[in-house]
């Protein structure tokens, strides 16, 4: 295999088994990226460290890593001339996708997984551009992958895995013999799947710099890791401790009624814990993110991964992360919450998506915007920082209802601003996902699925924001479709002012510190 540095985990002395494609999310070849870093695609790099472990020599390239153009990913693939290209596909940025597939030479089989695989196989199947497509995959992928990778001809027995009859030009599917193995196929015990080997994840573990988060824990908490960290940052890690999610908000990909076949799993806390630990070992890591859908969703398991931490220690050493739901934390006590400070919890992501009550019903979302303030005061006065995500412009969203949202996120930055914990708000234009409720809901109502796909860049330097600001480029999307009763010129307008005044809170905190 030619010497490409930018494909990781590869060894380049054997010939490429297989190349793991991570389109960038737009084509940096016509406009060079703002930002300098994406989250990691760990969903790849698992798959790609099973197949490095059943023997085969993989490599991946995250183009939107390193912000490739479409052309120059694709010369790269060739280059590297793998017997597979594997790529997940994303609604977003599945155009991306289909132009580097168009661009590779026919030699290289390609096969493909992801949200977007699964919730368009026959659409995905029929584009021209896809014509070398051996092997869709749904679900996860693991142990299917490695088996396409030992014997192509094994696609005929693997479940979930479907292909286009070249000679007929119908449909195929993969029949397993066996129920037994066919369940171990599509939901692998995730406790035996070995550690992300990192070699693959070009931006991870990561040096991040002090934040206003490790600034306030390091007042409020006071251990020699937090005062370190406000001065010098942490080495940072994502991990995910479980897979799927139980709940069905209607604009995610994640909900249950659009993922009928996902088995809902947790990672044993020793396992979490085993790689905390060889991550520190290994590259110093001392800050976690789990990003998986819902870490600290339900509460036995809340309980009994806190168990385990208190057990071995983990806020001693370090600190994390973690994606929670609002619901489950408005029912935990003021001891719990003591737990999770004391075990290393700093900061937690929530969708909390709206200050209307009547959009958040329309979300299935089953909280409303009192119990989102309680909670968020809960949590930042004990020191523990929010990070809420909020959407604009959701269906049948009206005047009142955007109106309700800004005043939401003002109080959440009122309530921030006398407490240990910080509140950071990250505002996005609603976009649909194919396979998610609101997907059949609209295109029940006339909407054209072609038009609910044409996914385009969110532009807010007119209303003064950039996407300096924005922190990453991931999920600036829209389809420039009002969905609501809003004009998108004032959802916009709103969703760079939001935007321009979080990104001011953020320099106004660097600065006091500085």
């Amino acid at each position: 295999m030619p010497q490409l540095p930018l494909i990781t985990g590869a060894d380049p002395a054997r010939s490429l088994d297989a190349l793991f494609v991570n389109a960038p999310l737009r084509d940096y070849g016509q406009r060079p990226r703002t930002n300098d870093y994406t989250l990691p695609v760990l969903g790849m790099a698992y798959i790609a460290t099973y197949a490095q472990q059943a023997g085969f020599n993989v490599g991946v390239l995250d183009a939107e890593a390193h912000g490739l153009g479409i052309m120059e990913t694709a010369k790269l693939v060739n280059a590297a001339a793998p017997r597979w290209a594997a790529m997940n596909l994303l609604a977003p940025t599945y155009e991306m996708s289909a132009r580097i597939a168009a661009a590779l030479d026919p030699d290289i089989a390609l096969m493909v997984g992801g949200h977007h695989a699964k919730a368009m196989p026959a659409r995905i199947l029929a584009d021209p551009r896809m014509a070398n497509l051996r092997a869709l995959v749904l679900g996860e992928g693991e142990l299917r992958v490695a088996a396409l990778l030992e014997d192509e001809q094994r696609r005929r027995e693997l479940p979930g895995v479907v292909w286009r009859d070249r000679l007929l030009g119908t449909q195929a599917t993969g029949i397993p013999d066996d129920k037994k193995l066919s369940a171990q196929m599509l939901g692998p015990d995730i406790n035996a799947l070995p550690y992300v080997n990192r070699a693959f994840l070009p931006q991870d573990p990561y040096q991040a710099a002090p934040t206003e988060t490790d600034r306030r824990l390091a007042v409020s908490r006071n251990t020699a890791l937090l005062q370190h960290a406000a001065r010098a940052g942490h080495t940072e890690a994502n991990i995910v401790g479980s897979r799927g999610c139980p709940y069905n908000c209607t604009f995610c990909g994640a909900a249950v009624s659009a993922n009928p076949d996902l088995l809902i799993r947790v990672r044993g806390p020793e396992n979490i814990i085993g790689e905390l630990d060889m991550l520190h070992d290994e590259y110093g890591v001392t800050a976690f993110r789990f990003v998986d859908d819902l870490f600290l969703g339900v509460g036995r398991v809340i309980d009994e991964q806190m168990e385990a931490f208190t057990r071995h220690k983990i806020g001693e050493r370090y600190v994390w992360d973690a994606t929670g739901r609002i619901n489950v934390l408005d029912r935990i006590s003021d001891q719990e919450l003591d737990r999770l400070v004391a075990n290393g919890l700093r900061e937690v992501a929530l969708g909390i998506e709206s200050g209307s009550n009547r959009i958040l019903k329309a979300m299935d979302k089953r909280i409303n915007a009192e119990m989102t303030e309680r909670v968020a005061r809960r949590l930042v006065e004990h020191g523990i920082g929010v990070k809420g995500y909020f959407i604009l412009g959701f269906p049948g969203e009206s005047h009142d209802d955007l109106e309700a949202t800004v005043r939401h996120i003002h109080n959440l930055w009122r309530i921030a601003d006398s407490a240990p914990g910080d509140v950071r708000a990250s505002v996005f234009e609603f976009r649909p996902y194919p396979g998610t409720p609101v997907w059949q809901t609209l295109t029940a109502a006339g909407h054209d699925p072609d038009t609910l796909l044409a996914y385009g860049d969110v532009d807010l330097t007119e209303d003064g924001a950039d996407e300096s600001m924005r922190q990453r480029d991931e999920f600036n999307f829209s389809v420039g479709i009002q969905f609501g009763d809003v004009p998108l010129t004032k959802v916009r307008s709103t969703l760079a002012t939001l935007t321009r005044e979080q990104h001011e809170r953020n320099q106004a905190t660097q600065e006091t510190a500085a």
